[in-house]
């Protein structure tokens, strides 16, 4: 049991610090969302898989590049309202207590704050593979 434990607080760290750079890197560009990391934690019964949970705020007005992830992505909007659309879907509004599902290999296209003056929150849940990014840009 203690070296389950001590594994899952080495691979939290890691997530962590890669994450906090990740952070860093957006802090100097503020058109990118702030992703801050809450946990990471392999599946046992999905090996090769972890669970990522990550606030991703939104300044107002804010919005993130059009993007995809190889797992499936739940988000629960926490704070303000976000308007998101995947590939195929019209795009919605969510509010506070809301969420929406993006599949594997989905493509988002939008994911905005839709106020002005007040900022947005969503808490991602994600299944992806042990060494896939948490989001990758949409190729041209």
């Amino acid at each position: 049991m203690k070296t389950i434990l001590q594994t899952a607080l080495a691979s939290l760290a890691s997530l962590m610090i890669a994450l906090a750079s990740m952070n860093t890197a957006q802090a100097h560009d503020a058109a990118s969302e702030t992703i801050a990391p809450v946990m990471k934690q392999a599946i046992p019964e999905a090996p090769g898989k972890n669970v990522l949970i990550a606030t991703v705020t939104f300044a107002p007005g804010q919005a993130s590049e059009p993007h995809m992830h190889k797992g499936s992505v739940f988000a629960y909007v926490t704070q303000g309202h976000i308007e998101s659309q995947i590939e195929g879907s019209p795009a919605r509004t969510y509010g506070p207590g809301e969420a929406w599902y993006e599949p594997p290999g989905s493509r988002h296209l939008l994911a905005r704050n839709v106020s002005a003056t007040e900022p947005a929150q969503i808490l991602v849940f994600a299944v992806a593979g042990e060494h896939d990014a948490i989001k990758q840009p949409i190729p041209h």
